[in-house]
């Protein structure tokens, strides 16, 4: 075992004047929650929910997410592959899917429109076509 060496008094006095004002450390903490809340997201699929049923939960986190501050919505809404709109002559092939319905339904509806700024396809790094990301107001 390797015995430490004892400090020298000017090794000592370098350190405690350092303890005393460590103004050069870099508080990483601090700018990982700043970041967290600037870009803060709220995220949710919606695989699996009917239409109707989609619209009726967007529309609560919208309010959810406004009431909260988050500045965008990642909602994955899958690219509707295996949608059987095409059997159907009555639904429409493209606002049968939840892709382009829920889009649809928030720029339709006057309650949700006032808290949107944008509606865009997701970047593939966050569901690509499968996804679309709304970016909220601050209010």
């Amino acid at each position: 075992m390797i015995k430490k060496k004892e400090l020298n008094q000017q090794d000592k006095e370098t350190w405690e004047n350092y303890i005393k004002d460590p103004s050069d450390i870099f508080d990483k903490e601090k700018v990982t929650s700043k970041n967290k809340q600037n870009r803060y997201r709220y995220k949710f699929d919606l695989h699996g929910f009917s239409l109707d049923e989609a619209n009726k939960k967007v529309k609560s986190i919208i309010e959810y997410c406004v009431k909260n501050k988050f500045k965008e919505l990642l909602l994955i809404t899958g690219k509707g592959i295996h949608s059987t709109n095409e059997v159907d002559t009555y639904v429409s092939k493209d606002l049968g899917k939840l892709k382009y319905s829920v889009p649809e339904f928030i720029k339709t509806n006057s309650d949700l429109n006032k808290f949107i700024i944008s509606i865009n396809d997701a970047e593939n790094k966050d569901g690509g076509a499968g996804a679309i990301i709304i970016k909220l107001k601050n209010l």
